[in-house]
């Protein structure tokens, strides 16, 4: 038989009294685990990028600087920009900072981002031997190069992953009407740092975004043989994801992200980067025809 006590007016069993306050313990547990699991959330930014602004050191520089001024912190994710898109397209990264621009006008138009905006940009560059066997650097352009390395049968180290420099190229062998093919066209599967590593072991050819070659430089066998071609442009922009079809995602976090790196300040910290220990920048902000952080 329960025993029963008088509380104010009415008659409690202390069983039941246990019971509301085990009830109320445990909801006030659920609710302090989900704020902190929301802190969590809320504060944690997850960064796509391609590997690039990883090898150079860049994002070494700037994301400090950011989780500073804001309290986020960036986990960043360097991938080839294949991978990095297809992480958007799933909803499975916060921001992105890539450089393929036909695959990113194709994100936008699946509606899984938002916006674009340029970053900035540089140059890709066909490095090779210095010695030069495919004599690419008498070339007028990089096309006229890439068929004189395939007739030569030169070696030519591929990325081979998806990237935005892989992207870039497969569409110059494009141009060129080469098909890439045979025992001296290999790929790495592997980074821009990994792949400039193996072309200089195997004194062959690769492409490579310029600033990461010029970080490289110091440990490669290898030479700029071909650069400064309009057709290798290479731009950076940033990618805000769709928080309406991936609410899970931290739509402020990369938002303020984004922002951060299309204002002046952190535009001037970029334009300075690598001009002290290489005597010009890694990356350009004063993006060709139009200002830094308007839409492509």
């Amino acid at each position: 038989m329960t025993t029963k006590v008088d509380v104010d007016s009415g008659s409690v069993s202390w069983s039941r009294v246990i019971r509301l306050w085990l009830a109320l313990i445990a909801m006030v547990a659920i609710t302090l685990g989900a704020v902190s699991c929301g802190d969590s959330q809320s504060s944690d930014v997850i960064l796509a990028t391609t590997t690039s602004t990883y090898d150079t050191g860049l994002l070494d520089m700037l994301l400090p600087v950011f989780e500073e001024q804001t309290g986020f912190n960036v986990k960043p994710i360097a991938v080839g920009t294949g991978k990095a898109l297809a992480m958007g397209e799933r909803g499975e990264a916060d921001v992105l900072l890539v450089h393929a621009p036909a695959a990113e006008a194709k994100l936008l138009e699946s509606g899984a981002a938002l916006s674009r905006k340029p970053v900035m940009y540089n140059y890709f560059v066909l490095a090779g031997p210095p010695d030069d066997p495919a004599s690419a650097r008498a070339a007028s352009a990089i096309q006229l190069a890439l068929n004189w390395i395939s007739s030569s049968g030169s070696d030519f180290i591929s990325r081979g992953d998806d990237s935005g420099t892989h992207k870039m190229e497969l569409s110059l062998w494009e141009l060129a009407e080469v098909v890439p093919a045979g025992s001296w066209y290999q790929e790495s599967g592997q980074g821009m740092g990994a792949t400039l590593q193996i072309a200089s072991q195997k004194a062959a050819y690769t492409l490579s975004d310029r600033a990461t070659f010029l970080a490289q430089s110091g440990v490669l066998d290898l030479a700029i043989v071909s650069g400064r071609d309009d057709a290798l442009l290479n731009t950076y922009s940033v990618i805000e994801l769709n928080g309406d079809r991936f609410p899970e995602i931290n739509v402020k976090g990369g938002k303020a992200f984004a922002e951060f790196l299309v204002s002046p300040e952190t535009q001037a910290m970029i334009r300075d980067f690598g001009v002290e220990q290489y005597g010009e920048p890694l990356f350009i902000t004063e993006l060709p025809g139009r200002a830094p952080g308007t839409s492509q």
